[in-house]
């Protein structure tokens, strides 16, 4: 699976070569992906040459060239080793995977900050995604413990801003924060509830609250 700097670099070097029989240098390289330094450079090269996009070519300036493209390069002619078309431009070379944006931590304690996109990429097995458009998150605390959700697990979100009472969103707080919780409504209250009884239920009014997911799956790791 590619990152999305991954990606971002390797098309930057299939534009530039197109113009240029020379790869672009770290310099360039480092700038064009607004990086402080030529060490993150050298590990994204590194990581596509272990993916087998890259190839060093041994004595030789700027020594890099191109073995192959993810299908949503393609072009006419562009490389004679090209991938199979995908409509993903992050598609895994996993097969029965598909990778996921993967957004920071959120509590299932206490909301927390608003989730900011971090550019990482979760491969979920296509076993447990339907239709729709996903994400994942890594869990951050232990208030829905009762729910078999652990602190640490990832939680595949599927996208919607509706969902039933009873099921466990993401749910925006106040425009800043996130948290994930069963949603209930006490009256004319909306109530993220724990599933845990060392923690107590939240209550909102309703234009506190902005469904942002409903979870799917957990993923476990031990």
């Amino acid at each position: 699976m590619l990152t999305k700097k991954q990606h971002d670099l390797l098309s930057y070097i299939h534009t530039h070569m197109k113009e240029s029989d020379l790869a672009p240098s770290f310099d360039e390289m480092k700038d064009a992906l607004n990086l402080k330094s030529k060490s993150g450079i050298h590990r994204l090269i590194t990581a596509l040459v272990e993916r087998g996009y890259l190839e060093r070519l041994p004595n030789r300036a700027r020594a890099i060239s191109i073995k192959k493209l993810p299908g949503s390069f393609k072009e006419k002619g562009a490389v004679a080793q090209e991938e199979s078309p995908s409509n993903d431009i992050f598609k895994s070379d996993l097969e029965g995977v598909r990778p996921l944006p993967m957004y920071g931590k959120i509590s299932a304690g206490t909301p927390i900050e608003a989730i900011r996109h971090e550019g990482n990429y979760f491969d979920a097995p296509l076993s447990l995604l339907g239709s729709g458009e996903y994400y994942a998150l890594e869990v951050d605390g232990e208030s829905m413990l009762n729910a078999g959700i652990h602190d640490g697990d990832t939680a595949i979100i599927r996208r919607t801003d509706r969902a039933s009472l009873g099921n466990i969103v993401v749910a925006l707080v106040d425009g800043e924060e996130v948290t994930l919780k069963t949603l209930a409504k006490d009256k004319d209250k909306i109530v993220l509830q724990p599933e845990n009884d060392a923690f107590d239920p939240q209550y909102y009014d309703q234009n506190q609250v902005i469904i942002q997911g409903v979870l799917a799956s957990i993923i476990r790791k031990y």
